[in-house]
């Protein structure tokens, strides 16, 4: 599965993933106004095995099929969310 990947401009170690580059329809308004304005990373081919640094592959690859988009927050700000 083809994703691309944006930080934000605002919240350092914060990452967009969004399977079509440059398409954030799909994106929340309040995550993108949270962000600011998303820098372009890079683009992945995501698998099941794939090992990502702070994400696990299979959760951002159902996020992107479900909701059409994933956050991968900074270590402090997940253990708020969990």
């Amino acid at each position: 599965m083809f994703c691309a990947i944006y930080r934000g401009r605002r919240r350092s170690d914060t990452y967009l993933y969004v399977p079509v580059e440059g398409d954030f329809s799909s994106v929340p308004r309040e995550i993108l106004a949270a962000l600011g304005e998303p820098v372009h990373v890079m683009n992945l081919t995501l698998t099941p095995d794939r090992r990502l640094a702070r994400a696990d592959a299979r959760t951002v690859m159902r996020m992107l099929l479900s909701r059409g988009c994933y956050v991968q927050l900074p270590p402090q700000d997940e253990e708020r969310f969990v």
